[in-house]
């Protein structure tokens, strides 16, 4: 460690968040913030993202944001994990190296199991596996190195769980056969989700600006019907509409546009801003709340911390169909939210198990 100027110094700069790390090494251009919003349930466990912030303000209110968010999603998702995250400053296509990779897994080993991190916008399991050479804390590894591996695959699978309850708690049936479903975004997971709703028998309207994954996936499933803006899909008579791709999909405008009964699609934090969530319930369409039902993901990188097993992760989640069932009742039984339901369910677990800590037992 003596060959490389490290700094690491932590300040919180949230009320709500435990800890606030930040990480730099000059020599491999590093600069990332790993926040803790809570350990409660126990070790923080959020992804690395790899992004060109405009400013580090902009990086400090992401990690803010998103570690929140995990700690809200691992709790709903019946984890024995809290809430962190990680951003790394600067743009992963040039900037990527071996030497960053592994001096930021150097600040993750300081930090002695309070975070795990995984993959993320900008990261990918071989950047795990090479993390992975600096400290044990990782997970989301490649399968060459027994890890868990594309963890889109089950992401996916929760988001369609999430949609046969939002179709049961709507229509009464959890069958999606013959409904229109609006996906926005057709990457990992929005191609894998597409794929899941051809075989249940929906009908699939698409739009991506990136035109190899769109191309790609016409190959694969010619009854795709595509349009060129979300914008466009938007004003599609749509059943559902799924936002796959960047987060505030939910504004004041589509809100107001969209024809669709539900909403339930892998996208973070897909509300624009507080109060969208009132306007939704306002025009009677559901909205599966995103961390509910893009829950796979980490439940799949979380099964690795056990020695990977898909059957079991899988099984695991496709629990979010229940899970979600019981958002959306606890919204109509109490004539909330259903983004309020999910928030007080979350909350209530995190309230609820922290307390056991007040019980001593050996070795505690």
């Amino acid at each position: 460690m003596n060959e490389t100027s490290l700094r690491s110094t932590t300040r919180v700069t949230d009320q709500n968040h435990e800890q606030v790390v930040f990480c730099q090494d000059e020599k491999s251009g590093l600069k990332a913030i790993i926040g803790l919003y809570s350990t409660a349930l126990g070790p923080g466990l959020g992804g690395t993202r790899f992004y060109p912030y405009a400013s580090e303000d902009d990086a400090i209110s992401d990690v803010l944001n998103l570690s929140k968010g995990m700690a809200y999603k691992n709790s709903l998702a019946g984890l024995d994990l809290g809430g962190g995250k990680a951003v790394i400053i600067g743009d992963p296509n040039t900037m990527k190296s071996e030497a960053l990779l592994r001096v930021y897994g150097r600040f993750v080993e300081t930090l002695a199991g309070r975070y795990y991190t995984a993959c993320d916008v900008g990261t990918s399991s071989p950047d795990m596996d090479i993390i992975a050479r600096e400290t044990s804390y990782v997970t989301g590894r490649s399968l060459e190195e027994g890890g868990a591996g594309d963890s889109s695959i089950l992401t996916s699978w929760g988001v369609f769980q999430g949609m046969r309850a939002s179709a049961h708690h709507v229509w009464g049936s959890t069958s999606l056969a013959g409904r229109t479903v609006g996906v926005a975004g057709v990457g990992k997971v929005g191609r894998h989700l597409t794929a899941l709703l051809i075989d249940a028998g929906a009908e699939v309207v698409v739009t991506d600006p990136f035109a190899p994954a769109v191309q790609s996936l016409l190959d694969d499933y010619p009854s795709v019907r595509v349009v060129q803006t979300t914008a466009e899909l938007i004003g599609q008579a749509l059943d559902i509409y799924a936002p796959c791709a960047l987060g505030g999909a939910l504004t004041d405008t589509v809100v107001d546009e969209l024809s669709a009964r539900i909403v339930c699609g892998a996208a973070n934090n897909q509300l624009a801003h507080p109060g969208i969530d009132k306007r939704l319930k306002e025009r009677a369409i559901t909205y599966a709340p995103d961390y509910c039902v893009n829950a796979g993901g980490v439940i799949q990188v979380a099964d690795e911390l056990n020695g990977f097993d898909f059957d079991r992760a899988k099984l695991r989640a496709t629990g979010i169909f229940d899970t979600t069932l019981n958002v959306l009742e606890t919204a109509t039984r109490e004539d909330t939210t259903t983004a309020a339901a999910a928030d007080r369910l979350a909350e209530q677990r995190i309230r609820e198990i922290s307390r056991l800590k007040a019980v001593w037992t050996p070795g505690s």
